[in-house]
């Protein structure tokens, strides 16, 4: 880093962040806490450390405001998913500018978007920034494996710091997303929930010289292939009727009306088969969904197991819960198969809107060419976690992408990277948005 404020270098920032690895497991993220933590302090602003597990720390800072509005909320987490046998065109966890972008892991998921929220929060500080409320920043550990050490030990053991905020900037959302020749700057508003479940059949076992038909493993192949063949039936929730509507009435035209067409609960399979391999990003916002993930069986090759299991990570709509999970596996594949839920995390049914036109605003202003819309997410975040104090997240960490730049792919894959452009944007933006909150 040069002598130039660390707010003014929002790349060399985040360049910074990724050199600390932080995979997670083990996560290892107090070396990067107290870096942040080291910027906050030279600028002159106090923060608190808390911790679960030693090394993986949390951070708690807060400007004041002026007290005409509640405090807002700022919030991202610093551990990174594995990079193991992942072939990179540059070392994940240097950090590198090339050729326009910052290569390295995280450099999307998060510490890009840690990287917009402490220049923008530095720049407040050190610019005088009129806010209008309190903004309270939390660098937190440990989102990548649940959240336990991280978001969830903060919501639980220390509510007291968040009192008062109804309202917080988090991932994911405000990327460009280009659907036809329309350039979209989604914002989350809501996401979908957690529901990991297992799945267990038994019959009879022995050994492997003695073939056995229609065991434990016929009736689990026979489970993941109706769950291959047959869809789940549709939903269509309020996050993302608000979020078809506001694409279909953008497009316009034909393309427009089949969008919308996408908030009809008895033609969106039609529309989801007409738009083929596009209809990927739609077809897990209408559904509840589930995917194979972790296969059990025998430990020797010679012995049939009369159990095998298959571990599904389930995501739930807003407004469902495990049991509407496990009744709509069964009518799809019957009672052969024992469905047992693993771990479920619940999330608000319906998005509170009151900030969504601010941040569309400012979107507009940095883009006239682009289209702000709502965004229900079909992953999960530290949201969820938040939601628990009745707080709404916003997924708000603009970028401008390269219309060839395939965001969800890139995330969590060999060779992350962000544009530097992207990252200057970001900044800007949250940082209008700390003026501007109301």
């Amino acid at each position: 880093m040069n002598q130039t404020p660390a707010y003014k270098n929002p790349v060399e920032l985040l360049q910074k962040l990724i050199q600390f690895d932080t995979t997670n497991p083990p996560g290892n993220e107090a070396a990067c806490i107290a870096f942040i933590r080291g910027l906050l302090t030279e600028a002159g602003i106090e923060s608190t450390v808390l911790a679960r597990t030693p090394n993986r720390p949390n951070l708690i800072a807060r400007l004041p405001g002026q007290g005409k509005v509640p405090p807002l909320l700022l919030y991202g987490h610093v551990d990174v998913v594995t990079t193991e046998n992942q072939k990179w065109q540059h070392p994940p966890f240097e950090g590198k500018l090339v050729d326009g972008f910052v290569w390295g892991r995280g450099a999307l998921d998060m510490k890009g978007g840690v990287a917009m929220m402490l220049a923008a929060f530095l720049r407040a500080k050190v610019e005088g920034a009129k806010l209008p409320g309190d903004v309270v920043l939390a660098i937190v550990t440990d989102e990548e494996a649940g959240g336990d050490d991280g978001a969830l030990f903060l919501v639980e053991q220390h509510p007291e710091l968040f009192r008062g905020i109804r309202y917080a900037i988090g991932e994911f959302g405000g990327f460009s997303l280009y659907v036809g020749k329309k350039r979209f700057y989604p914002i989350m508003i809501a996401e979908k929930q957690i529901c990991w479940m297992k799945v267990t059949a038994r019959g009879q076992g022995g050994h492997g010289s003695m073939p056995i038909r229609g065991g434990a493993m016929a009736k689990l192949s026979h489970f993941l292939r109706k769950l291959d063949e047959n869809p789940m039936p549709i939903h269509v929730t309020p996050p993302a009727r608000l979020m078809f509507e506001a694409m279909g009435s953008a497009m316009g035209g034909v393309n427009g009306a089949i969008i919308k067409q996408l908030t009809n609960p008895s033609l969106a399979n039609g529309v989801l088969n007409l738009l083929g391999d596009r209809a990927r990003i739609f077809n897990p916002l209408v559904r509840n969904t589930v995917s194979p993930t972790i296969l059990q069986g025998s430990s020797k090759v010679n012995v049939i197991p009369s159990e095998v299991s298959v571990e599904l990570d389930g995501r739930l709509l807003p407004g469902f819960g495990p049991g509407d999970m496990v009744r709509e596996l069964k009518h799809i594949v019957g009672n052969e198969v024992e469905i047992e839920v693993l771990k479920f995390d619940l999330g608000p049914s319906e998005p509170d809107m009151r900030l969504f036109d601010m941040f569309a605003r400012i979107l507009r202003e940095a883009d006239p060419n682009g289209t702000p819309i709502p965004l229900l997410l079909s992953g999960v975040t530290d949201g969820r976690f938040f939601s628990r104090l009745g707080i709404q997240t916003y997924g708000f960490l603009p970028m401008t992408l390269p219309e060839d730049f395939n965001f969800t792919a890139t995330i969590h894959a060999a060779d992350e990277r962000i544009p530097a452009a992207a990252v200057e944007f970001g900044a800007n933006a949250i940082y209008k948005a700390l003026q501007r909150f109301e």
